[in-house]
């Protein structure tokens, strides 16, 4: 968020200016169409501290969401916007056949309708039809039916009802002459309690209602004293950083100027999806990831998150812009900008069943700030995704491996595998290794690399360089197989080591002849002082995320296999096919080479990537090391009690989170996900809302409309210890042979630069002299 401090002088409002509420309805009757004869004890939030969160389960809402069915609708020719009409009575007429019919072409006529009146009378006529159906039709919808929605969820949860509670507030603040000051509507507003109230979907605050709220908070007249007032953010989701930081400055800020230990401000955060109801029609788009069905794709927010976002930066920007004037009402949520696809990573596949398509579930992190630093390329991440699932299902697992090796050529990587994005990810991951396997042993740098050259073998009292072999591989998944899916809950990888003699020298390279015993006793010095550095790079760094991301897509291609195994599924046709054109190369990697990236490693070999000075004599060294093999793919199954104390959570937000966008409750951390059926459940009729309770009793806890069922654990039955019975020792299916053909062969070269030395010795000798 784009933090705006306080002023040096509080910003209120000054001798002579007056206020007026403007507006208000009673609360009960706007949202509930009910009067309630008195307002109960228990209204408003619990609690006093700044920062509250309801303790109970994430809920969920429903809002009307109908022109999402319709979101592919072809632009309209200019005969067909001749037909329709333009008026309201037109648009009431097409609605009403609808309505009788259900049939999509009299939606579709009455959407046209609607474009004609919007030409008709916006100040820029020429908007694209796309961009109007996209950016006005269907966004303002979600914006008017999601906020009126929650505002209904919150007068009902918090009791907010009887005479006290009025609802959409206008305050004016003007000056002696008349001049405005500050105008802020507020949701509610208890006047016995003092107490203003803004509901927030989404969690996130508007700039010009803090500019607000800043003066108004402050004032004081003959007639209102708003100094004694609170103020309280009804949050529906995680409060984002700029609306702790900024609302938590201004408490802090009033707490100062009233001398009061109290908190003025509060956000009070209840954690509820909302979620569209709309109809699946033959103008719903769909997207072409996780869909074993050429013909058909997949639907989902995770799909509009990721396709909806900029390709660039400033692309995003651009975007970013145009979805902010359109969320009048912050009930779009964050924007096409609001994630962090370089983040994303698959959660969650369920049940591949014949015919019902794939529920999938991915998580990222969100933006900081995404109006300043929006997310982008998420559609190439997804794709990645997807793709990469598909390439593991279709090769068979002979074909998973890479090999860059001075010796072998000819010996890159499958030709098969290369024409795929996930094959380029692997090599690229390779060679990224080889660099960060460089730098790890430089000893000006790192420590370990220092303890690995002063214990290293030596010959003539120089320490031997590790000619060793290095490649990644998986460690064994953590995972919950459980609702007749897979949770991938941590999908690590390994860097490991072996010594290999090399065959390829550079001129002027000193190579060791060293025994076995010596050979045994670099490996143990490596792997203890050097190769954690470069498996948390792995692990960790942006430069590996897409072979993170990959891996994680070979999870669930291996649960695939399974689920197909026991019972033939629409993946059938596609595993172990070695088909893979559907899934080749794309955008700007289309043309990319495995023997272009073979090249560079070749020049990076020969002209080295990390130089540094040892001080046993004085030499410069260049390194190539490494390797990816995912021809296995280990995992171990967690028992239910674990996966319930560590992940209770899990189940309903990934279950929420195929047909909305919901955020993590421990994390700043986004679901999404979706389904490859090419038929979407996006949440069936709403069901009805629960009246409030009596006045003066205690609000029960809700489950509130749709709430899911806790998922049971799954205990061990007797005699179990939990896990995966069939799988004891941890593997996801033993896709490779235990020696897998062309498993890495990647190397480590002790090579000097016979240029480089004379340089160096040139240096030494100068500064002797």
């Amino acid at each position: 968020m784009m933090l705006v401090g306080l002023p040096a002088a509080p910003a209120q409002a000054a001798p002579g200016d007056t206020a007026k509420i403007t507006t208000g309805k009673r609360c009960d009757q706007l949202h509930l169409g009910k009067k309630y004869p008195r307002t109960p004890a228990n209204s408003g939030a619990p609690g006093s501290r700044h920062h509250d969160v309801f303790p109970g389960a994430d809920e969920q809402y429903f809002f009307d969401n109908l022109f999402k069915g319709f979101d592919n609708l072809p632009a309209p020719t200019p005969q067909q916007l001749g037909q329709v009409g333009r008026t309201d009575d037109d648009i009431d007429a097409w609605d009403k056949k609808y309505a009788a019919s259900k049939d999509p072409d009299d939606m579709r006529s009455g959407i046209y309708a609607r474009y004609n009146r919007f030409k008709d009378t916006a100040q820029n006529p020429n908007v694209p039809f796309g961009k109007w159906m996209k950016r006005f039709l269907i966004n303002n919808e979600i914006n008017n039916h999601k906020g009126g929605a929650f505002e209904r969820k919150t007068v009902r949860d918090f009791n907010m009802i009887g005479p006290d509670w009025l609802c959409e507030v206008t305050i004016e603040i003007r000056d002696k002459d008349g001049k405005l000051v500050a105008r802020r509507k507020y949701d509610s507003y208890n006047q016995k309690l003092n107490q203003f109230g803004e509901f927030k979907s989404n969690g996130k605050y508007r700039s010009n209602q803090l500019k607000a709220d800043k003066i108004i908070m402050r004032h004081k007249d003959a007639k209102f004293d708003f100094t004694k007032n609170r103020l309280v953010m009804y949050a529906g989701e995680k409060a984002t950083r700029g609306t702790t930081n900024q609302y938590g400055a201004l408490n802090k800020a009033l707490q100062g100027e009233r001398n009061t230990t109290g908190n003025p401000v509060r956000i009070y955060e209840r954690r509820a999806t909302g979620k569209g109801v709309f109809p699946t029609t033959k103008y719903s788009k769909s997207y072409p990831v996780m869909n074993p069905d050429p013909s058909k794709g997949s639907r989902g927010p995770l799909n509009d998150a990721a396709f909806d976002s900029g390709r660039t930066p400033k692309e995003a920007k651009a975007l970013q812009r145009q979805y902010q004037q359109v969320n009048t009402r912050s009930g779009l949520g964050r924007g096409p900008g609001g994630i962090d696809f370089s983040t994303l990573q698959l959660q969650y596949v369920g049940n591949p069943v014949k015919g019902k398509g794939l529920d999938y579930s991915f998580k990222a992190d969100y933006m900081p700030d995404e109006d300043e630093n929006p997310g982008y390329g998420g559609q190439a991440k997804l794709q990645l995704a997807s793709d990469a699932m598909f390439t593991w299902l279709a090769l068979t697992p002979d074909k998973f491996w890479v090999n860059l090796n001075p010796d072998q050529p000819d010996r890159i990587m499958d030709s098969a595998f290369a024409k795929t994005d996930a094959g380029r990810v692997l090599l690229e991951a390779d060679l990224a290794m080889k660099h960060d396997f460089a730098n790890a042993l430089n000893p000006d740098k790192h420590a370990g690399a220092r303890r690995f050259w002063d214990t290293a073998p030596r010959r003539d009292g120089m320490p031997c360089f590790p000619m060793v072999r290095l490649w990644i591989e998986p460690k064994t998944a953590k995972v919950r197989e459980q609702d007749g899916g897979i949770y991938i809950l941590d999908a690590p990888l390994k860097v490991s080591t072996e010594w290999m003699d090399v065959k390829y020298e550079n001129p002027g390279a000193r190579v060791c002849k060293l025994t076995d015993p010596e050979k045994r006793a670099s490996e143990t010095l490596l792997r203890a002082n050097v190769i954690p550095e470069v498996e948390k790079r792995v692990n960790t760094t942006a430069t590996y995320a897409d072979l993170r991301r990959v891996y994680a897509s070979r999870v669930a291609a291996e649960w695939i296999r399974q689920q197909d195994a026991k019972t033939p599924t629409d993946f059938r046709k596609i595993i172990n096919s070695n088909a893979v054109d559907r899934w080749k190369l794309r955008g700007p990697n289309e043309k990319w080479s495995k023997t272009e990236t073979w090249q560079r490693y070749m020049k990076s070999y020969r002209e080295g990537v990390e130089w540094f000075e040892l001080r046993y004599g004085g030499k410069v060294y260049n390194q190539g090391v490494g390797g990816v093999d995912f021809s296995k793919s280990p995992k171990r199954n967690i028992t239910g009690t674990r996966f319930q104390v560590e992940h209770p959570r899990l189940p309903a937000t990934t279950k929420t989170s195929v047909r909305a966008e919901i955020s993590a409750r421990e994390s700043d951390t986004s679901y999404l996900g979706g389904n490859g059926a090419g038929e979407s459940d996006n949440g069936g009729t709403p069901a009805p809302s629960p009246t409030p309770t009596d006045p003066g009793k205690p609000t029960p806890t809700p489950t509130g409309p749709g709430t899911p069922d806790p998922t049971p654990t799954n205990r061990p039955g007797p005699g179990e210890t939990g896990g995966n019975k069939p799988d004891p020792d941890g593997d996801l299916a033993n896709t490779g042979s235990d020696t897998p053909v062309g498993l890495i062969a990647g190397i480590a070269a002790a090579a000097v630069a016979a240029g480089a030395g004379l340089v160096w010795w040139k240096r030494r000798r100068n500064a002797m002299g």
